[in-house]
């Protein structure tokens, strides 16, 4: 009876639905046969921010055509306004003066919070967690609309094996498994279950494709792959996003087979648009259509245009390329009509399910505005989300958790009384020194007496979104007074790592060690106190081999937010125990990379004693920590996994037991490997994963199920296959600790 019920409701829903979206297309057919070409070409124009709106207009130049430009229905798009009394003076301008009234979308980055900030991505995606990602992003969705935004660019799921690129921590890091599941998390966090509500904002999956994979781990790099990577490492993400529902997509600034991804007809049209049945819009990244001139593939900006719009790309971001010449272009004949009337289709489409046409000002309540921007139940979300992310790496004679009394602690490290550094890098919308320190939070939450020493400053001068960080190379002054305190403590907890501005877009590293003089500074303190515990704060896998051979106990505390001194804080004293995995390898040296844990085999795998074989003669091939890897204050067992074939699915029983002290969570994975494949495949892919939470000494038997989308692969075709033959399946604690038994499907 229950099931009967629950179908007749989801066949009510449905229904519901169907005749809503059939009344929006009606209304979105009746305003185009309303439109000039010009307003049409308007509505895939998107322009950023260009004067204080709630002061006087534009008196000349190119801002007052611009002005001039929203007042005539010829923008459709506006990003970095946000506020909701500029918000509404901006919309104002458009729906109050244009012949046809038609409503901008505000867009925005809000990437990890908005005004409350939550851990970075890479960061968050260390949880395995997707409830608490899902409920970071609503957090960031009803915080960013409370500003009158409806539109945010993110998530960004390209997969990425390269720690050099700073935009991995924008990311879910190297695994497709997992960054879908990710994938999937965001958008629904971002979009809800109703995209007119006003809690909820537009998802912009980016960027599609390959941008993670440019070369040398160098932003806005040329991506060079095969169809089997491209297929099987890159797609699949996006895949989910456009099954989770997301209504927009951004093009990346990479080439793919010698075509910029702005111009890629195959990505746009025929994959996105045509094979997976996205209705949603495209939009170009900042600039992504004029830089089709250096890139070599487009003569000028009227030529970017027509690419462009014939490949798929519906909305322009501040190329200007579309409001310039697309109308030419149309009438010469140089692009058809039809991707005109497509793009402003789809963007109208979003606009409508956003509610936009029945109120253009219901993201503009100052009220609620007031309300929502740092809520408390906001505060207490990304703080859960923070301590979700925390990894421990190392934890030699259980020195952790630290006593709450009773001892002396040196706390050393610029980053340690850091407020601004721990909130990461784009978190545009975020006031300056907001962030809870470690010191903070160690002094609240303690009775010990703390001793705080810089020891080095990390940089020097001031750190902004567009600038490069100034590394302290130099001025070691400090480093006597941290020796010092470190000898007279019992316990020395050491913050280091990289300031927040170090990662994100255009912040590629060719090292990835601690950067400036900080290793120095550990290595001196370390020969003062060797009881020493790490907190590493960092945007991507960062090189320690030093430390992690001869530091006792090491923390990757990322860069969490708003609430990081807090989170932090609650590890170290065992107010939480931690149960972070890492979703990206850590290399012992930069030269290993890219590094990532599901490489193909080879023909000389190895390891041989003998000199031919696929390794390097002076470093292993091991990293440092790998994929999936994580301690806690605990320690679990697992049993051998059974596996129960019923055709070609397979059920994996495992049973985990708490062999440990105290309560703790464990993230158990389950890898594959298909050991003869006419595509060959890698040496294991991650296929399942489930958090265990068990109270010492308890044990909980776990069933993953096997079925053809978790044993198949794309060919080179992209066709998505499922081959006979024998499997390998590994249950345990990371990609490089776990059990196997072997089973075959026909």
């Amino acid at each position: 009876m229950k099931r009967f019920l629950f179908s007749f409701a989801f066949i009510l829903i449905s229904t519901f639905l169907m005749g809503q979206n059939a009344k929006i297309e009606q209304k979105i057919t009746k305003l185009l046969d309303q439109m000039t070409l010009e307003e049409k070409v308007g509505q895939m124009t998107q322009y950023s921010s260009f004067f204080d709106v709630t002061g006087p207009a534009p008196s000349g130049g190119d801002n007052k055509n611009k002005y001039d430009q929203i007042k005539t229905g010829q923008v459709g798009s506006m990003l970095n306004v946000r506020g909701a009394k500029q918000v509404r003076e901006m919309q104002k301008l458009a729906v109050e003066n244009t012949r046809l009234g038609i409503p901008l979308i505000f867009g925005y980055d809000v990437i990890h919070g908005h005004k409350t900030i939550a851990p970075i991505p890479l960061a968050e995606s260390a949880s395995w967690d997707m409830e608490a990602i899902q409920r970071s992003a609503e957090v960031a969705a009803i915080e960013a609309a409370a500003e009158g935004l409806n539109w945010t660019f993110a998530p960004m799921v390209d997969i990425s094996r390269d720690a050099r690129w700073g935009r991995v921590m924008e990311g879910a890091g190297e695994d497709p498994f997992l960054g879908s599941k990710i994938a999937k998390a965001r958008v629904q966090g971002f979009q809800g279950d109703d995209l007119s509500a006003t809690n909820t904002i537009a998802a912009c999956t980016k960027h599609f494709a390959a941008y993670g994979f440019a070369e040398s781990g160098k932003d806005y790099n040329t991506a060079d792959i095969g169809t089997s990577t491209l297929y099987n490492i890159v797609l699949p993400p996006f895949k989910a996003a456009v099954d989770a529902g997301c209504r927009t997509f951004m093009n990346s600034f990479n080439e793919l087979n010698g075509i910029p991804a702005t111009a890629d007809t195959y990505l746009q049209r025929d994959l996105l648009k045509g094979e997976w049945g996205f209705d949603g819009f495209i939009v170009s990244d900042w600039g992504s259509m004029i830089e089709m001139v250096a890139h070599g593939h487009a003569e000028d900006g009227k030529h970017a245009a027509e690419l462009s719009a014939n490949a798929g790309s519906d909305m322009d971001m501040e190329s200007h390329v579309y409001v310039k010449h697309l109308k030419n272009l149309v009438e010469s004949g140089k692009v058809d009509i039809a991707h005109v009337d497509d793009a402003v289709r789809r963007i109208l489409r979003v606009k409508f399910e956003l509610g936009l046409f029945d109120d253009p000002y219901k993201y503009c309540d100052e009220a609620r505005e007031k309300e929502l921007l740092y809520n408390a139940a906001h505060t207490e979300a990304v703080l859960d989300m923070a301590k979700k992310s925390i990894v421990l790496l190392k934890n030699e004679k259980n020195i952790l958790p630290l006593a709450k009394s009773g001892q002396k602690i040196a706390l050393i490290g610029d980053l340690a009384d850091d407020k601004n550094s721990p909130l990461g890098n784009w978190r545009l919308a975020s006031d300056n020194n907001t962030a809870v320190s470690v010191l903070e939070g160690m002094e609240s939450m303690s009775k010990n007496t703390i001793t705080h020493e810089t020891g080095v400053q990390l940089y020097s001068g001031d750190a902004f979104f567009h600038q490069h960080i100034n590394i302290n190379t130099t001025e070691a002054n400090g480093i006597g007074k941290a020796v010092e305190a470190a000898s007279q403590a019992d316990v020395v907890v050491m913050v280091l790592g990289e300031h927040g501005f170090q990662s994100g877009e255009g912040r590629s590293r060719a090292n990835i060690g601690l950067p400036g003089m900080q290793e120095e500074l550990l290595k001196m303190v370390y020969a003062a106190n060797p009881n020493m515990v790490l907190v590493l704060m960092n945007g991507r896998p960062l090189a320690i081999p030093w430390a992690a051979e001869n530091v006792p106990a090491i923390v990757e505390g990322w860069q969490l937010g708003s609430q990081s001194g807090n989170a932090i804080a609650s590890v170290l004293y065992g107010d939480y125990n931690p149960s972070g995995k890492l979703p990206m390898t850590f290399p012992r040296d930069v030269n290993q990379v890219p590094i990532y844990y599901n490489y193909k085999n080879t023909g000389r795998p190895g390891p041989k004693n003998e000199v031919f074989w696929s390794h390097y003669s002076d470093q292993t091939n091991a990293p440092l920590y790998p994929f999936g890897y994580g301690l806690s204050y605990t320690t679990f067992e697992y049993s051998e996994p059974k596996v129960t074939t019923m055709g070609r699915t397979a059920d994996v029983t495992v049973t985990i037991t708490n062999t440990g002290k105290v309560a703790g969570t464990e993230i158990a994975q389950l890898y594959i490997r298909d050991k003869v494949a006419s595509v060959t495949r890698p040496v294991k892919e991650l296929k399942g994963f489930e958090k265990v939470v068990l109270e010492a000494g308890a044990s909980k038997t776990i069933t993953f199920k096997l079925t053809e989308q978790e044993l198949g692969f794309y060919n080179n075709q992209g066709k998505y296959i499922v081959e006979a033959g024998q499997f390998d399946v590994m249950v345990g604690t990371s990609s490089a600790d776990t059990k196997k038994v072997s089973f075959s499907i026909k």
